[in-house]
């Protein structure tokens, strides 16, 4: 063969493995955002990787942090919290493997997101809405991470039709109903909190006025918490509209609906639990891994329950190792991550097991 027709069947070749590829290792696509507007007053939370912007999609007002390219990473976050939460893992992610495309809301209510209408709430409403969010903007995601009640929120989406392909990772996931005298009085009082329209306020107000308070807060967590994750919440629990929309996303969660359909997620989900965690017991996990065929498992010893802060590159080992086991990446070396806050102090390596499937 001659050097023209070499270079010719060469040339070919490649366009055949730029075709081919996307339906080895998914075709990631894009999330389009026309008719958002970047987020100029960051509030102290941006994150140069993944810069805020606003979406209006279901008649709700959100507040999303979005950048990369790659496979689609949609990262939900727990009651209380806010799509800041996630700044640590999507820094360790932009180095792993090919990238991600991150988008990070603020869930209805919290951070600098609009609340849910009038007369919608639950975990059905929230999923739906989160769900219609993705879909406005053009696809599903190729895998969820939640944390604590982000990973009820990511089940239920993964169940919708259309959704089959969707992978879920549960980052100390609250997917099982409360039980015992905790679902006595915690329900009925979580409630009547919800419609008291100056509880956010008052909340707020102390908040302010005990230096300790937050701090108390990310300690009672079992996580080891650094300056910056202290500011991070002081700034949330200092303001009344997020502190009402955390009571009333808490007034109306009820989980008894979705976990008799855990078992449909199969080896789409992989739950990931903290031995440290004092919010929600790791034992959960093991019980949902045990009713879901072939789900993942992976332990975190060192860990509490905002592990994500706490050791963001161990996560995005786990993130990696998931996109990879789907087909979403290749098996190219990781880039070493940027230089991380040492929020806790422990070494990636120390703090994650192995993704374990079960039968």
């Amino acid at each position: 063969m001659s050097a023209r027709a070499s270079a010719q069947a060469a040339g070919k070749l490649a366009v055949l493995s730029t075709a081919v590829r996307p339906l080895l290792l998914g075709a990631p696509g894009r999330w389009e955002y026309a008719g958002s507007d970047i987020d100029t007053d960051t509030g102290g939370d941006s994150d140069a990787g993944c810069p805020g912007r606003h979406f209006h999609s279901g008649g709700l007002r959100w507040h999303l942090r979005a950048g990369g390219r790659g496979p689609r990473l949609l990262l939900l976050h727990g009651t209380g919290s806010s799509g800041a939460s996630w700044r640590r893992l999507t820094a360790a992610l932009s180095a792993a493997a090919g990238g991600f495309e991150i988008l990070a809301p603020d869930l209805p209510g919290h951070g600098r997101s609009g609340p849910l209408p009038a007369g919608r709430s639950g975990l059905d409403a929230y999923a739906g809405a989160v769900a219609t969010l993705v879909q406005d903007l053009g696809a599903w995601p190729d895998i969820i991470v939640g944390h604590s009640a982000g990973a009820a929120i990511a089940a239920r989406i993964a169940l919708e039709p259309g959704a089959d392909r969707v992978a879920v990772l549960s980052l100390n996931g609250a997917l099982r109903p409360l039980r015992g005298w905790t679902a006595l009085t915690f329900v009925p009082l979580a409630r009547l909190l919800g419609g008291n329209r100056r509880l956010p306020g008052l909340v707020a107000a102390l908040v302010r006025a005990d230096p300790r308070a937050v701090r108390r807060l990310l300690d009672s967590t079992g996580s080891r918490s650094d300056a910056g994750m202290l500011a991070d919440y002081e700034r949330l629990m200092r303001d009344p509209q997020h502190i009402a929309g955390t009571l009333r996303m808490l007034a109306r969660w009820d989980l008894r609906a979705l976990q008799p359909q855990l078992h449909r997620l199969g080896p789409r989900l992989t739950l990931v639990s903290g031995a440290a965690d004092r919010t929600v017991a790791p034992g959960d996990a093991d019980w949902v891994h045990a009713r879901v065929p072939g789900s993942g498992r992976v332990n975190l010893p060192a860990l509490g329950h905002l592990a994500h802060e706490e050791a963001p590159e161990c996560i995005a080992r786990i993130v990696v190792a998931v996109a990879r086991e789907r087909g979403l990446l290749d098996d190219a070396p990781l880039a070493a991550p940027p230089e991380m806050p040492p929020a806790a102090g422990i070494a990636p390596e120390d703090a994650a097991g192995p993704v374990e499937r079960g039968a």
